[in-house]
């Protein structure tokens, strides 16, 4: 409905960078794949030095016309922009080159909403596309705009347009968002049903194309499409993780993360990320081969930070060995408690020691210990019975017997503030190490 009308997908990248950014090579590599995961075409590209943005165009205007010389002479109906434009300069361009603009959020936008499988999965795009388009609609289509609030006779069909593509806006995205409150309410029952079953979570996490997928499937012999292209695949799947020495887990594989991931779309999956943000351990995947791969860590623990997961225990696992040349092992801290695991999920070689490595961390941080509560400790009781902590119990006049069995990460903040809480919980972490 609020869509602009497609002419094709023979696209021409625009790629601004700046002094600071160094060697912009895997930066055009990567965007130039953006555009071939979106079905684009790719004719070529015009490298643009950007210093200080041009409100008008971002790009000067000298480079402006250049583009525009290369739209006509490649025959392009598409121009992609690496980077985030403005409502006003994206329509600016569109005037200046005549053919369709879309910059780096609407191009991964549109991969996602051609990628998205599941129900959830297909809201949450939607939700994000609409939030991208309603700055659209206010600040970048102004000649819908125009005479706003004018004398009789001034009040033309622009205005009558606008207010119309913003209330339908607004109430599909209210629509949406009621349709996600349920759906998470869904998910978070999925979730405290898994606590309840104290079985220990695990989520892959990492840069979009660092093989997160081909390891799920190697460990769990499971079937979710894999693809050398960026984000093949969004939805969450969960399968059973077995064959570990601290009994089983369930594993969740999750969508890759990218740089400059659009704000309203880490906002909109949120639900989908939970899966990260509620795992009592995170498996960190990333390509061994790739001579950025420190860089693409940070990239990753940065959107971890924006959905609340920036604190959940990591395993850094180094996949591809196979490419890299390099040999399978398990490296330890200090305490020789593991932190990174080398392997290659292609060829299967290292998955055992990933194994091992999970054992140990999962094995380590349940907390499986008697407790005593005392009547007044009822709040307390309240939440560790709602997370699913309490297998077993008695209650005489002297307060609650427990049996605790869960992740620390989920004992650990439940006191709720209070003191007297706070120190038994204390006491009780303490007793298990």
């Amino acid at each position: 409905m609020f869509d602009r009308q497609k002419k094709g997908d023979r696209a021409l990248l625009v790629l601004p960078h700046s002094r600071a950014e160094g060697d912009s090579t895997r930066r055009t590599e990567e965007f130039t794949e953006l555009a071939r995961s979106a079905g684009a075409e790719v004719l070529g590209a015009v490298s643009a030095r950007v210093e200080d943005p041009n409100p008008r165009y971002y790009i000067g205007s000298g480079k402006a016309n250049e583009v525009a010389e290369a739209v006509r002479a490649l025959e392009a109906d598409l121009v992609l922009v690496d980077h985030l434009l403005t409502p006003v300069q994206e329509r600016n361009l569109e005037e200046h080159l005549g053919v369709r603009v879309v910059d780096r959020a609407g191009l991964i936008l549109d991969i996602f909403a051609q990628r998205a499988r599941s129900h959830e999965g297909k809201l949450e795009v939607e939700l994000a596309q609409l939030k991208h388009l309603a700055t659209r609609l206010v600040r970048g289509w102004t000649h819908l705009d125009a005479q706003r609030g004018g004398a009789i006779g001034n009040r033309g069909p622009g205005e009558t347009q606008l207010e119309t593509d913003r209330r339908l806006l607004g109430e599909r995205v209210k629509q949406l968002t009621r349709r996600l409150e349920k759906v998470q309410v869904q998910r978070g029952q999925q979730r405290r049903a898994r606590l309840r079953n104290t079985v220990p979570r695990v989520a892959l996490v990492g840069y979009t194309n660092a093989g997160k997928s081909t390891l799920f499937n190697a460990l769990t012999a499971g079937d979710v499409y894999v693809a050398d292209q960026l984000f093949a695949t969004l939805d969450p799947t969960v399968r059973k993780l077995d064959d570990l020495s601290c009994g089983p887990a369930v594993i969740a594989d999750t969508v890759g993360f990218i740089r400059e991931l659009p704000h309203d779309l880490v906002a909109a999956f949120r639900a989908t990320l939970a899966e990260a943000r509620d795992a009592d351990l995170l498996l960190h995947v990333s390509d061994a081969a790739d001579e950025e791969r420190a860089r693409l860590h940070r990239v990753v623990d940065t959107v971890l930070e924006e959905i609340d997961a920036g604190e959940v225990p990591q395993l850094h696992v180094m996949n591809k060995i196979d490419l890299a040349g390099a040999e399978p092992r398990i490296e330890r801290d200090g305490t020789g408690k593991p932190v990174r695991v080398w392997l290659s999920a292609a060829t299967g070689v290292g998955l055992d020691l990933l194994r091992q490595a999970l054992g140990e961390l999962l094995g380590g941080e349940r907390v499986q210990s008697p407790l005593h509560l005392p009547l007044s400790a009822g709040r307390l009781h309240a939440r560790l019975k709602a997370a699913g902590a309490i297998t077993g119990e008695t209650v005489d006049e002297d307060g609650w017997q427990l049996h605790i069995d869960a992740p620390r990460s989920v004992i650990a903040p439940l006191s709720g503030g209070d003191a007297t809480e706070a120190q038994l919980l204390r006491e009780l972490l303490k007793e298990v190490g």
